[in-house]
């Protein structure tokens, strides 16, 4: 089934991260026009060499460098990627530095880029799509996240209030909730069977999700056939969230 996102603009950030560049792959598959974005130049132009996507270099956390590198772009889609895992530590230890940290990349730079790219598809008066990625963490507690859950938690919020007030424009704002992909930076920790075992166990489809698992629904989320959905947080958890 075509997605009805030819040739459509659309803004993902944290490209070249494991669902960043899953979710690139699979919009340029879908003949999307996708403006890959992040600070390492390098890790772009790889994507750009590998996808055909175009590249805008910015660190969302700079309302400047923001502004700045999304004035007249023309967009039709947003997919806020970027994103910082903190630290695992309790509320008694955590290190407020790294919190302000998290904070500052997941909720503040998904704040910023939706700011700007907003005005740009507001004034284009073609409607389009925004989609989060947030996380498990911000539908239940987990142990030692207390950083990351916080800034996926106001994602969360920022989703549902940026629903609301873009709607009259018909532009969708939806997030996805991932549980864990296990790449090579959370294998660390959620590998070891002591902490990723009972998880793995109290979901019902038993298994990690892959990136292109988290893609999908991101694709699915920019295109017509969600037309109808908005103000929408959408756990891809394996059923976790259910138990």
């Amino acid at each position: 089934m075509k997605m009805g996102l030819e040739n459509r603009p659309i803004l993902v950030t944290g490209a070249y991260g494991g669902i960043g560049a899953a979710t690139v792959r699979l919009l340029r598959g879908e003949g999307a026009d996708v403006i890959a974005s992040g600070r390492n130049e390098e890790a772009l132009l790889k994507l750009k060499t590998e996808t055909g996507c175009r590249t805008l270099q910015f660190d969302l956390t700079s309302e400047e460098e923001v502004k700045t590198a999304l004035q007249d772009v023309e967009l039709y889609g947003v997919v806020n990627c970027g994103g910082f895992g903190g630290e695992i530590a309790t509320p008694m230890d955590t290190d407020i530095s790294v919190f302000d940290k998290v904070i500052d990349t997941n909720t503040r730079g998904t704040l910023l880029v939706t700011k700007y790219a907003s005005r740009n598809m507001v004034n284009a008066g073609k409607g389009g799509s925004i989609v989060n990625i947030s996380s498990q963490a911000s539908l239940i507690g987990l142990a030692g996240h207390i950083s990351y859950a916080s800034s996926k938690g106001a994602v969360d919020a920022m989703t549902r209030v940026a629903a609301l007030e873009l709607g009259k424009y018909q532009i969708r704002v939806n997030a996805i909730n991932p549980t864990v992909v296990m790449t090579p930076m959370s294998e660390w920790y959620w590998g070891q069977k002591e902490i990723g075992g009972p998880l793995i166990q109290a979901m019902p489809l038993s298994r990690w999700a892959s990136e292109e698992d988290c893609a999908a629904p991101i694709v699915f989320l920019l295109s017509d056939n969600a037309s109808m959905i908005s103000g929408v947080c959408l756990p891809v958890d394996g059923g976790l969230t259910a138990v």
